[in-house]
């Protein structure tokens, strides 16, 4: 819970049970199997067809290899505007950028354990964009990609959610472009 000594490391924002900051912690030590609540986001993208974004998370990732799910997912810097971070990680992960970015799940939370005991536990605004350039997957990040239509997505989501991240799944009952998918 303390303070970096190293400027490169990369942080996470620590949270209190109430959502307010208490602190930061490396990333690279905070997913374990006792995971802090801390502060994260998470970035559904849509072409121009109105199709969505699903990736598959590289094998060598600590929390759900392997796994589909959405755009791309990450934690904000200390003091990082959300949005900033968001059009960050989408150039890291995907190598592209953004347009209409829309917070629509501003309240979104969860806590999951995969199946090596490794826990996600985050407060985690979930946006929605238009995807803007190439599509470049960065493979330390992403296995596999796919553009799919929200009614698949959603029928896949349903009869198989045990393919898909746990933060996929959940944030799918509330977004609108796949709530309402048949």
């Amino acid at each position: 819970m303390g303070f970096p000594t190293d400027p490169g490391e990369e942080l996470v924002v620590l949270l209190g049970e109430d959502g307010e900051a208490i602190g930061t912690a490396p990333k690279a030590t905070v997913h374990s199997t006792s995971t802090p609540l801390h502060l994260a986001f998470s970035c559904h993208l849509l072409d121009a067809e109105g199709r969505m974004l699903v990736t598959r998370r590289a094998l060598s990732k600590i929390a759900w290899p392997g796994v589909w799910t959405n755009a791309a997912c990450g934690h904000p810097a200390p003091g990082e505007a959300m949005e900033d971070a968001v059009r960050r990680r989408l150039a890291q992960e995907l190598g592209t950028g953004v347009t209409g970015l829309e917070l629509v799940l501003p309240a979104f939370s969860y806590r999951a354990v995969d199946a090596s005991g490794i826990v996600e536990h985050e407060v985690c605004p979930v946006y929605v964009g238009r995807i803007d350039g190439a599509l470049e997957p960065s493979p330390a990040e992403v296995a596999e990609w796919q553009w799919v239509e929200p009614e698949r997505l959603a029928q896949a989501l349903r009869a198989t959610p045990w393919a898909f991240s746990p933060w996929l799944v959940l944030q799918a009952e509330q977004l609108p472009v796949l709530a309402g998918a048949a």
